[in-house]
């Protein structure tokens, strides 16, 4: 199970496809997950969840500070989330990477999830980028002027990063991006430990 965690518009999504077809396993992007929730329950249930839909004018008028908390509110209701993923995933024994901006450093480190035991079968690292590159990469996803918003994703992506490095677990930059593919996979493999290899009927990287 290995969790990859990043503020948005650092290029996890293009980092996770690679790794995925790297090991020859299965991929699940949070934000479906957030898409599913966000759904399936009302705004009186997880007001997190729904606050950026609906209110789009307080959103317009949010503080940096505002902002960030209301990433951290969604972060703490979809770690809730994916506890039984991460479970049922420990459970059958079935690889697969969990990519996204919600994805917390404290949830990879639980020694138990629910009452599944993460027996060392959970992993993570997460990515970060300066925030220039987050605004150049969110106007090309997304087009228009991101400043505004790169500015609270690099934020966010700094206080991921630090929370990270509390808990041991690895940073990676994504740049330069010719290389993050060998340097996460590096940043993936235990001192002193055999070199991580890929899955059946996948090419290793040369």
């Amino acid at each position: 199970m290995l969790l990859l965690g990043g503020a948005s518009g650092v290029g996890k999504t293009s980092v996770s496809y690679r790794l995925a077809s790297y090991f020859g396993v299965g991929i699940c992007e949070v934000d479906d997950l957030f898409i599913v929730l966000e759904r399936m329950t009302t705004p009186e249930q997880y007001p997190e969840l729904h606050h950026y839909r609906l209110d789009p004018d307080e959103i317009a008028a949010m503080t940096e500070a505002e902002h960030l908390a209301a990433l951290s509110g969604i972060s703490r209701v979809m770690t809730a989330a994916l506890e039984p993923v991460i479970a049922n995933h420990i459970e059958t024994g079935t690889p697969i990477i969990l990519e996204g901006d919600f994805i917390q450093p404290s949830l990879a480190v639980r020694p138990v999830f629910g009452e599944t035991p993460a027996a060392g079968q959970v992993r993570a690292i997460f990515l970060y980028e300066d925030e220039d590159q987050i605004a150049r990469n969110l106007h090309v996803r997304e087009g228009g002027e991101q400043r505004g918003r790169a500015r609270v994703s690099w934020r966010y992506g700094q206080w991921l990063c630090r929370e990270a490095e509390r808990f041991g677990i690895p940073t990676v930059a994504t740049r330069p991006w010719e290389t993050v593919l060998e340097r996460v996979i590096a940043a993936l493999e235990p001192a002193g430990q055999a070199e991580i290899t890929p899955g059946p009927g996948v090419v290793s990287l040369g």
